[in-house]
């Protein structure tokens, strides 16, 4: 094969794989899209902040130390309970501004079943959070 059999050739399979990863990544945007929530936050919401990592958000003056920027992801709408009261006192920062979650106790397990293999769960309560902010972490890390 030369010439312009060759390049006809080549088109046509580097169109049917340009179609074909299209094909993959609209399977995967729709995937994705189904566990995306529209959310808008303003200016005097009240909100909780998830600590793991840091993005965008202007923080109290007691609380200039920590970074002021949070991705959208770690907040969550505030439902006033008087339970969600923290001091700011209790909140040790560490030097490098990291704030070490302990888990307090075990509430659930579970096992989640793959095509080649099974991965035991735990539903663990972390300190300073509600039983409804529990989350499932793999067996082994927990130990």
């Amino acid at each position: 094969m030369l010439g312009p059999e060759l390049v006809s050739e080549t088109d046509d399979k580097v169109r049917l794989i340009r179609d074909r990863l299209k094909l993959v990544f609209n399977k995967h945007k729709s995937y994705a899209n189904l566990k995306r929530r529209e959310i808008e936050y303003f200016v005097g919401n009240f909100i909780f902040l998830r600590v793991l990592s840091w993005k965008k958000l202007e923080l109290a003056p007691d609380l200039d130390r920590i970074h002021n920027v949070f991705h959208v992801s770690m907040l969550r709408y505030y439902r006033s309970n008087l339970t969600h009261i923290v001091p700011i006192e209790e909140i040790k920062v560490r030097p490098y501004l990291t704030f070490k979650e302990e888990p307090i106790q075990v509430l659930d397990r579970d096992l989640k079943v793959l095509q080649r293999k099974s991965i035991p769960l735990v539903k663990v309560l972390w300190q300073n959070h509600s039983t409804e902010n529990a989350t499932w972490e793999p067996d082994h890390t927990m130990r």
